[in-house]
């Protein structure tokens, strides 16, 4: 058998897996990639990208349908999926070299497209190559979690996996969860000719600011999506796929029944850890994923988990900033720290639902308490130009300004949220985005009218206008 010696080997080419490989071989230290499926992991094929490129063409859907409201005459659009299709697959391979096999080979990096397993505390077997590192970085990303739903198996259902193959719309989909995954796909097959209706177990985005969340909610049911919350999914029967499909729900103490075409499952995610041994390599995990330090370090010191695969938040963003998190560690020997307090998170509706820091009842309960500041996006002149009124910033301090959170729910919010992140990221008080410069008309200027709201009690006080009428006197 085969043996390579390396100072660094990475198991799982997705988007933190990819970023610590290139970062050490770049660097100098010997770099061997594993990774048995597709490069790119599911960013790039199943999640991050195909899912944004199926959006945008929603978007375009219904800027033609909306056109009228402008003055502007168009028909209903002609939705063709199978160019829909094309343009997903044409962005997953316009991306795709940058993620390629050959590109890693090129900086340097030993790729090995096999399965690995650890077989010892500091060693793995791939495609009958024995690899030791000093440092083994498991990135092996999640998959899509079934839930033992009566008659599911029975049923060739859709996960995010599979749901970018349809080369047809489908007629009636049925979506079981309404978080961000089955929101998203739920609104773009809407936008983009289908019946759509989701199930949802508790709320829709619950894990969101449930007054942001509220405004997602209203205008999915606005664009005709009928939305099940508190239900539960008790049993599956039929074909998917075009045919017949039969979806019972308990809701209430009431029993529905549903009649689609095609169904997503988009319940969560569990960490893809299965084949890989950890037991022998004394890596304590769980169905969440792979137990880690702040450091990102396993319970064996030389193994460290980033992304899905280990406990914590899943999102790309998150990983790249562990793969950074892992390199100092790895190979400058820092003791480097994860600090996820200004991570931002989106979800990509109509409108966009961005947060980062932390929420108001995490205030309550941390703080004790402190402000709450909103403004509408009703009152910004750029949604009134833009016909997009729905929606509001929400800012969180603590009692001296300092801020802690923000929320974000407005077309484009994953891009309005980044002053926050710094601001949070940095420790700013709001002072700092009050006396913030925006330009006019931009829908960023909600921040701004936000923060400058936390000092309207005091600037238009009794004892402000006492002061003023005082310094008239002095002409």
């Amino acid at each position: 058998m085969e043996r390579i010696d390396s100072d660094i080997c990475v198991i799982g080419a997705g988007a933190g897996g990819l970023t610590v490989a290139a970062g050490a071989s770049q660097m100098g230290a010997t770099t061997v990639l594993v990774e048995k499926g597709l490069m790119g992991g599911d960013c790039l094929n199943y999640g991050c990208v195909p899912s944004k490129a199926l959006i945008a063409a929603a978007r375009a859907a219904e800027a033609v349908r909306g056109a009228h409201r402008f003055g502007v005459t168009a028909g209903p659009p002609e939705i063709d999926f199978g160019r829909v299709n094309d343009h997903v697959r044409g962005v997953i391979a316009a991306i795709a070299p940058q993620d390629s096999e050959e590109r890693f080979q090129g900086l340097g990096v030993t790729v090995i497209r096999e399965t690995a397993r650890f077989i010892g505390r500091a060693e793995i077997e791939a495609g009958g190559k024995r690899i030791t590192a000093r440092r083994f970085v498991v990135a092996t990303g999640s998959q899509p979690l079934v839930p033992p739903i009566p008659g599911l198996d029975g049923v060739p259902f859709l996960t995010n996996e599979n749901i970018f193959e349809l080369r047809h719309a489908p007629d009636h989909l049925i979506v079981i969860g309404g978080g961000p995954i089955g929101v998203e796909l739920a609104q773009a097959h809407r936008s983009l000719g289908s019946r759509v209706t989701i199930i949802e177990m508790f709320g829709i985005l619950g894990r969101d600011d449930p007054e942001l969340a509220a405004v997602v909610a209203g205008r999915l049911r606005r664009d005709g999506i009928k939305i099940l919350e508190n239900a539960r999914v008790t049993s599956v029967s039929g074909v998917s796929g075009g045919g017949a499909l039969s979806v019972t729900v308990e809701r209430e103490g009431h029993t529905v029944g549903l009649v689609g075409s095609h169904l997503l499952v988009a319940v969560g995610r569990r960490a893809n850890l299965a084949e890989l041994d950890l037991e022998r390599a004394g890596i304590e995990h769980s169905a969440a994923g792979v137990a880690v330090d702040r450091r990102l370090r396993s319970s064996n010191r030389r193994v460290y988990a980033i992304g899905d695969a280990a406990v914590g938040p899943q999102f790309t963003h998150a990983a790249a900033y562990q793969a950074g998190i892992v390199l100092r560690n790895a190979l400058f020997r820092l003791p480097a720290r994860v600090d996820y307090r200004a991570l931002p998170h989106v979800t990509y509706s109509q409108p966009e639902l961005a947060q980062v820091g932390l929420s108001e009842a995490e205030v309550k309960q941390q703080q004790g308490g402190g402000h709450v500041l909103r403004w509408p996006l009703a009152e910004n002149d750029r949604a009134h130009t833009e016909d997009e009124r729905d929606g509001l910033i929400k800012i969180l301090t603590n009692r001296r300004g300092r801020i802690l959170g923000a929320g974000i729910v407005a077309p484009q919010a994953g891009e309005l949220i980044q002053p926050w992140v710094l601001a949070i990221g940095q420790g700013l008080n709001i002072s700092a985005m009050a006396s913030l410069i925006a330009p006019y008309p931009t829908l960023g200027e909600i921040g701004k009218r936000a923060a400058g709201s936390y000092y309207t009690p005091k600037l238009f006080s009794d004892r402000t206008r006492k002061l003023v009428r005082f310094l008239a006197r002095f002409g």
